[in-house]
């Protein structure tokens, strides 16, 4: 399911866009099919053996504008192998929150945004975040797992910051645009797979609801949608937050 809405992003076909921890690619194959040429990045060779696939898979069914491009990029991003202000538009969904060095990921995404662009970052949503963590040490202390939780000031302050020049002067700070919730129906999914255990698939209410998302994947009825859009501003697990880089004077 996807978190971001590309149509506040502002995507357009033909553009160079980044999806920045893709992971299995949901944001990239979405980007792609709207005719954008997507670079799908991440640190996982494997799950970006199997998003390249489903790339060369959409190509060939016919699933994207003719002209569009995608492909996949191995690295670190603390250190993206992009060139200054290369995209127009970036997509940073769920990955902040695994990485120690937040700030200097977040700078790298403002250094190879273009002025103009656009920039959606979505993170665990504080709340339910606190839920899970106060259910659940397991959950928070895998390795690779949630290293921290964010309020909505504490990352538009980090992200808006990290445009600025060294005198501290305001210079090209990020704009902030608006923020979003999202996965309503997906934080009590995680409120009980914390209470009876993260690893515990196979407890009747978690694999109940387990079902109930699936369905909700494969098929979103209409009383799934509803409950999504009632539930998204009360306890929506994501929070997305949208910013504008301002243009070159």
């Amino acid at each position: 399911m996807l978190t971001v809405d590309f149509d506040r992003l502002g995507l357009r076909p033909g553009e160079r866009v980044l999806d920045m921890g893709c992971g299995a690619g949901r944001h990239a194959f979405e980007m792609y099919r709207r005719g954008a040429d997507v670079i799908a990045f991440d640190q996982d060779a494997d799950e970006l053996a199997g998003v390249r696939e489903l790339f060369v898979a959409m190509a060939e069914a016919g699933e994207v504008p003719v002209g569009a491009e995608a492909d996949i990029k191995e690295g670190d991003a603390l250190s993206l192998p992009f060139a200054d202000a290369e995209f127009d538009r970036i997509v940073c969904a769920e990955v902040l929150e695994h990485i120690p060095a937040d700030v200097e990921a977040i700078k790298e995404l403002v250094r190879v945004l273009r002025p103009g662009g656009t920039l959606a970052v979505s993170v665990p949503r504080w709340l339910p975040e606190v839920i899970n963590w106060k259910l659940s040490a397991d959950y928070h202390n895998a390795t690779g797992g949630h290293i921290r939780i964010y309020t909505d000031h504490e990352l538009v302050d980090k992200i808006t910051k990290a445009g600025r020049p060294n005198d501290g002067t305001d210079g090209d700070a990020m704009i902030f645009e608006g923020k979003d919730y999202a996965h309503g129906l997906h934080a009590p999914y995680w409120w009980i797979k914390c209470a009876v255990g993260v690893e515990n698939n196979a407890h009747p209410l978690a694999r109940g609801y387990q079902k109930l998302l699936e369905w909700q994947i494969m098929k979103n009825p209409l009383p799934l949608r509803i409950a999504d859009k009632v539930l998204d501003p009360l306890i929506g697990k994501s929070m997305v937050l949208y910013f504008r880089k301002p243009e070159a004077v």
